[in-house]
């Protein structure tokens, strides 16, 4: 060896820690997408619009719970979703666009798929961090309203019972809103496109129920909600819970599986999505 020659010792050593699977890859992504959505371990400006919206459901939650408190029972929790929609989708047409198409513009996915971990479980990791985002924004501020109006009036378990039944709507809403947001969002890899896709699906298919309601044809008004992902919660819920808030007629049953079958699809082709997304 001569003279100018020198090993260096910088440490490399073997990993000896536990090594975790595709389960705990999953669970990673998924908590990671959870808080990203909120802004959480991101900069300020990332925080300010998602507790914007946040704050504004909770704005509704307690109204509600004060008219209630006052003895109204005409809002309750399973109104809270529909009046809050349109915060909502606000927030899925910013967030599920963060969530996917930064990944798309920015070539990360190969990085992704490197790791022991499918493609199936990136997009239903990504998929399930935007749904849950959407429940709690609503299972929360309702859990206000619960707390105000149980202790209020000390009907703890009627009050129970009106909360896991706005628990469930806020799911229906949840996996409709974020199924399709996030296949939206997947199909662009520019975030202002996919968040401008989103609100046009939204928005621009609820004039056409409208219309269809509007023909004077009885099985075209029970059945035009289907056409709107924003009215077709709302459908689920009046059959879930009848209340004459949505002239759905005896269709109750195709409502309850076009709920169950629209996240369902969205979530498949969501999948097939990325199976055919070139690395």
């Amino acid at each position: 060896m001569s003279e100018q020659s020198m090993i260096h010792d910088i440490g490399y050593q073997r990993y000896q820690g536990q090594r975790l699977g595709p389960r705990s890859i999953f669970g990673a992504l998924y908590v990671h997408g959870l808080r990203a959505a909120f802004g959480l371990g991101r900069s300020a400006k990332a925080k300010i619009f998602p507790w914007i919206a946040v704050g504004l459901i909770g704005v509704i939650a307690l109204v509600i719970a004060i008219a209630r408190s006052q003895g109204s029972d005409d809002v309750g929790y399973a109104d809270l979703p529909s009046i809050a929609s349109v915060v909502v989708l606000v927030f899925l047409a910013i967030v599920a666009p963060e969530l996917v198409s930064r990944d798309l513009r920015n070539n990360l996915l190969p990085l992704y798929f490197a790791r022991p971990v499918s493609r199936a479980a990136y997009a239903g990791a990504k998929l399930l961090s935007v749904v849950s985002a959407i429940w709690l924004m609503m299972a929360g501020p309702q859990t206000l309203i619960f707390a105000a109006s149980a202790f209020g009036q000390g009907d703890v378990f009627g009050e129970l019972r009106g909360l896991l039944g706005g628990w469930l709507v806020a799911a229906v809403y949840a996996f409709v809103f974020g199924g399709l947001g996030v296949l939206i969002a997947s199909l662009a890899s520019r975030r202002a496109f996919a968040a401008g896709a989103i609100a046009a699906v939204f928005l621009v298919t609820l004039p056409v129920a409208g219309v269809l309601m509007s023909l004077g044809n009885k099985t075209l008004e029970s059945l035009a909600p289907l056409a709107s992902p924003t009215m077709l919660p709302e459908g689920v819920r009046e059959a879930l819970f009848p209340a004459d808030n949505m002239p759905i007629g005896n269709y109750g049953p195709v409502y309850l599986a076009a709920g169950v079958l629209v996240p369902a699809l969205c979530a498949l082709q969501l999948i097939l999505r990325y199976k055919k997304v070139s690395l």
